[in-house]
């Protein structure tokens, strides 16, 4: 099928309407009816841009992904190694900015969370395969510079980590709604002390 595109400002409106669905309804019960409708368009008119659900999903995930990573301005895991848990809290509260400011980034990290996502979706599996990557290699880094205890094995210590944060996320996401002025930034805190009690040098 010939690949078509809508225009900027409309695909703008479509994406953020539908990753609130996604997020809100979660995947098998997010309705296109209610997407096309909030934004609206006719059924012919989505039907000529996009084939199914699946693709408008693959289409806005893959859009998001590559907002907001450009703008988050990840650390490199080498960039730890001279102040590791200093960078560490900065990167956290930058996270929370994010989240404050804008609800697309909030609504993106809970599609990313999604039980119901087919098996195997490439966007999404991808990415969290680049997120543990990119903890891996970070944990490695604050082991070698001194920063991150090496009496557990590397790879344990990972999943451990990547368990412990994946669980810290998923819940904010999910109750950001609920929390109060300051909570969030108090949670991150609470966070970060956690993981640094857990993965600190003794």
């Amino acid at each position: 099928m010939e690949k078509r595109t809508l225009p900027a400002e409309r695909w703008r409106e479509l994406a953020a309407t539908a990753v609130s669905e996604f997020a809100d309804a979660g995947y098998e019960r997010a309705s296109l009816n209610r997407v096309i409708r909030a934004c609206g368009m006719s059924k012919s008119s989505f039907y000529y841009y996009f084939e199914s659900k699946q693709q408008l999903f693959e289409a806005v995930f893959a859009h998001l992904a590559g907002t907001i990573a450009g703008g988050l301005e990840v650390p490199e895991p080498e960039d730890f190694r001279a102040d590791f848990w200093g960078l560490a809290g900065r990167f956290l509260q930058r996270l929370v900015v994010a989240a404050e400011q804008d609800p697309l980034f909030v609504n993106f990290g809970r599609m990313c969370y999604l039980s119901d996502v087919p098996a195997g979706h490439a966007g999404v599996s991808g990415m969290m395969a680049e997120i543990d990557d990119w903890l891996q290699r970070t944990l490695a880094v604050g082991r070698s510079a001194g920063a991150v205890r090496c009496d557990i094995p590397s790879g344990l210590q990972a999943r451990i980590a990547i368990a412990v944060l994946r669980e810290f996320d998923s819940w904010a996401l999910q109750n950001r709604s609920a929390l109060g002025a300051g909570e969030l930034s108090g949670l991150v805190e609470a966070q970060l002390g956690v993981m640094k009690r857990m993965l600190g040098p003794e």
